[in-house]
């Protein structure tokens, strides 16, 4: 983010066109701009999503001769069995973090890492101050970084692609900064929900991805034009299956006491987040003090990333082909015992290497899996001990932790619960996940912890901080 916020521009700024949105009535401003940035941002995330696949069909696939398995509904494909040559996995790793920070470094250098809390700070601030430049640097350092293998997610690039654009509306019609900053949530949520496929997540997200304990009300209506034009460009080209297909959504509870292992789930997905969190923070902090530029530390990452994979492939990329398999019963059984209760914290580590060493790339998505193998274990452990109410397949913890890892450290519990259930087709899973999901928020509120830095506490703080002049620095 530049250090000094744009100027707001003059009342002539897009010209006639751009006087009559800004004095346009509340529905037809919000419908056009709506539709608007949810365009963009559907095809921002198709443009993104065929980037990251070819990237990392010719890195990991063509170069590396690995392939990662993929949820339902990219293909479903189970991935490689093995690594045919494990010597150059940890040279892919290394040469796509590599390549992604010379150009981050050259062309954009507020690029670096995850992005959302740079859209997230927009908000805050100054609604203008995202430069179109990093729309396009964006998306090629991430494809460079999860193609070759980095441990990243797609909602940080996706995040900022479609808040730059917002950015972009903001400057050249002259919107206010009220209208600036709605855009550029929007924006967020959009992009987040396109690349998803979970269009009503997306716009409960808009609405609360600023704050940490509120809830931004004026962004829910137009999130939803805009999340759900996102949504149908994105289908348009790419489909509109579930990204993990249909996950136990027959699912149905028949005795309450069996809820009681969603506490449990809740519990401890909330203090897997919580070290998710600091652990990140931990590592940007460390690695700011430590020698090397900006170009040397995310290539040592990536050095360390492939290297650690060798043992734990589970690692490389995304993870979303592996937190499907988790959700079927005969794949779970397949991995090792020690890689299930391992990754988490593996995954972990490998996400803080990618991008808290300056690397591009999203942490959402790592999240996700995270909480996806936290719910894996906990069933894996109880199926193991046969202890009563764990149920015949894994896909309900699997799902109930994919919510409530991240959505308690995300801060924005609701909308991420609606996310996982749309990504998932499990909207049978929300009486149990409400309670998790709850208990993990609840747990998390009693710490100053979130995953991302840039949220302020609520509205009313960030007014205050606004009329002061302050702008606190984010990673």
């Amino acid at each position: 983010m530049p250090e000094e916020p744009h100027e707001a521009p003059p009342e002539s700024a897009g010209g006639r066109f751009g006087a009559s949105i800004r004095n346009a009535d509340y529905l037809p401003k919000w419908f056009l701009l709506g539709t608007t940035i949810g365009v963009i941002s559907g095809l921002g995330a198709v443009v993104f999503y065929l980037a990251l696949k070819y990237t990392g069909e010719f890195l990991l696939g063509y170069l590396a001769g690995y392939h990662v398995p993929t949820p339902l509904g990219e293909g479903g494909s189970r991935g490689s069995t093995g690594f045919t040559r494990a010597w150059a996995i940890p040279l892919v790793t290394t040469a796509g973090a590599l390549l992604s920070a010379i150009v981050v470094t050259k062309f954009a250098p507020e690029a670096t890492g995850h992005g959302t809390d740079e859209a997230i700070e927009a908000v805050h601030t100054d609604p203008r101050a995202i430069r179109a430049r990093v729309v396009l640097v964006k998306l090629v350092a991430s494809a460079l970084t999860i193609g070759s293998g980095g441990s990243a997610g797609r909602e940080g690039p996706t995040a900022q692609i479609s808040a730059g654009f917002s950015s972009l509306l903001t400057r050249r019609l002259g919107l206010s900064d009220e209208d600036g900053r709605v855009a550029v949530a929007l924006g967020i949520g959009a992009g987040i929900g396109a690349i998803f496929a979970a269009p009503l997540g997306g716009a409960v997200l808009a609405a609360s991805i600023a704050y940490r304990d509120d809830f931004d009300y004026r962004c829910l209506l137009p999130g939803f034009i805009t999340s759900g034009t996102a949504y149908a460009v994105l289908g348009a080209f790419l489909g509109f299956d579930p990204l993990f297909g249909y996950i136990d959504a027959e699912y149905r509870f028949e005795r309450a006491w069996p809820l009681l292992w969603f506490v449990v789930i809740g519990v401890v997905a909330a203090a897997i987040g919580y070290l998710y969190a600091r652990f990140f923070h931990s590592t940007v902090a460390l690695v700011r003090r430590l020698p090397g530029g900006p170009i040397l530390k995310p290539a040592a990452g990536g050095l360390l990333v492939g290297l650690l994979s060798l043992a734990i492939p589970q690692i490389l990329s995304s993870g979303y082909g592996w937190a499907q398999l988790a959700a079927d019963r005969d794949s779970l059984m397949s991995i090792p015992l020690w890689i299930i209760l391992l990754l988490p914290v593996a995954k972990i580590v490998a996400t803080c290497l990618s991008i808290g060493s300056g690397g591009s790339g999203g942490l959402f998505g790592p999240g996700i899996v995270i909480g996806a193998f936290v719910g894996a274990a906990i069933w894996r452990l109880g199926d193991l001990a046969g202890l009563p109410g764990v149920p015949e397949r894994p896909g309900v913890f699997v799902v109930v932790g994919m919510m409530t890892c991240f959505g308690s450290v995300a801060r924005a519990p609701l909308a991420i619960m609606i996310m996982v259930a749309e990504m998932t087709g499990s909207f049978s899973v929300v009486p149990g996940a409400i309670l998790a999901v709850g208990i993990a928020s609840l747990l998390m509120s009693r710490t100053n912890v979130t995953i991302y830095e840039a949220q302020r506490l609520d509205r009313a703080a960030a007014e205050t901080e606004r009329a002061r002049g302050d702008s606190p620095n984010v990673n």
